[in-house]
């Protein structure tokens, strides 16, 4: 197993050391090999996707990312802000579906910020479409068009999809609501756009092939309305890049803190890049405070989905689950009545249940 690691910015290499902790103590063997992604490669080549990190992302089997970005590049030329190099890694490597997980431990219950009879067993998974939509949609830009007889700035972007990207992503959402409770939402907003009743088409017209599993159609708009309302209503689903980069996060903050949620991003062969849902989080970095179990858990996700590991993944899920029970919390997590924990000591405890479970 070649793993390519990606430490990147903020609090990347904090939470990245941890999850690779937790790797090697499981007896597996793998090569792992890291380089720059996103501002540390901005400030160290000039450039947020270096050739070098191409050539070795290419030849890995799975790529392992910590969190891009951070204020200090906010005024660069958007080509070479720290978020380019990510754009720019999952389209090199065909990334074109994000599982984002949204669970909720039972003891981050009270850590929502919904009641907690309205979240209680919440398990959802987001499965977004990553390579198309409005976010690599030609033409974009910004330029001055002549309007009312004036010259405006005029900023541009397109939505656009085809159906093969469509009908790929689709599929990817009923295998993997044939695998949980067989329940599949697609979100659009037909209304408005047609792209997205070419959307609602191609979901319509897959549907027959999986009879086990219930299709249903919702607007973007009102999906997030009832993610906030009644969020266990869903099982499993599945929109385009801009909508599900806005829903997935959502959905993270019913489970109590987005430094929870681990998340995969995969190609047709099963080859992936695994990374928390969460941000650089400049603030706290170097200070021993960011949460590394969405890291341990993307982890967990990468074994699973690119290595067929399901025993490992297990292990991995299970040792968090047991570090929750005992009561440790980093800040993000932290409630009265629980042990408030660094990044290094939490990374500790996984590995003490990781031994203890075996």
């Amino acid at each position: 197993m070649r793993i390519c690691v990606l430490p990147g910015d903020g609090i990347g290499p904090e939470i990245i050391a941890q999850a690779l902790r937790v790797l090697q103590s499981l007896d597996l063997e793998f090569e792992t090999e890291q380089a720059l992604l996103g501002g540390c490669a901005v400030d160290a080549v000039g450039d947020p996707f270096p050739e070098a990190t191409r050539k070795l992302a290419l030849a890995a089997d799975a790529v392992l990312l910590g969190a891009v970005g951070g204020p200090k590049w906010d005024a660069l030329p958007r080509e070479l802000r720290p978020e380019r190099g990510l754009l720019g890694i999952r389209k090199l490597l065909g990334l074109f579906a994000n599982l984002r997980p949204a669970v909720l431990y039972p003891e981050l219950a009270n850590a929502s910020t919904l009641k907690p009879e309205v979240v209680a067993g919440l398990d959802i998974l987001i499965v977004r479409e990553l390579t198309g939509d409005i976010y690599f949609g030609q033409p974009r830009g910004i330029e001055t068009r002549e309007i009312d007889g004036l010259p405006r700035r005029v900023g541009v972007n397109t939505m656009i999809y085809s159906e093969e990207e469509i009908r790929r992503i689709g599929k990817v959402a009923f295998e993997a609501a044939r695998k949980r409770q067989r329940k599949l939402c697609s979100v659009d907003k037909i209304n408005v756009l047609e792209t997205t009743q070419l959307w609602r088409d191609v979901m319509n017209e897959l549907a027959p092939a999986y009879p086990d599993v219930e299709l249903t159609h919702m607007l973007v708009d009102n999906a997030a309305m009832q993610l906030v309302r009644a969020p266990r209503q869903f099982d499993v689903i599945v929109t385009g890049n801009m909508f599900g980069d806005i829903l997935s996060d959502e959905a993270s903050m019913l489970t109590g803190s987005i430094g929870m949620l681990p998340s995969a991003s995969l190609d047709e062969t099963g080859k992936g890049l695994y990374e928390p849902c969460h941000g650089s989080a400049p603030d706290i970095a170097g200070k021993d405070a960011a949460n590394p179990l969405a890291t341990i858990l993307s982890v967990a996700m990468m074994l699973r989905y690119s290595f067929a590991l399901e025993d490992a993944a297990g292990r991995i899920e299970n040792a968090v689950k047991s570090v929750l029970k005992r009561g440790l919390r980093t800040g993000d997590i932290y409630e009265p009545g629980t042990t408030k924990v660094g990044t290094a000591e939490m990374g500790n405890a996984v590995l003490e249940a990781l031994q203890e479970g075996r």
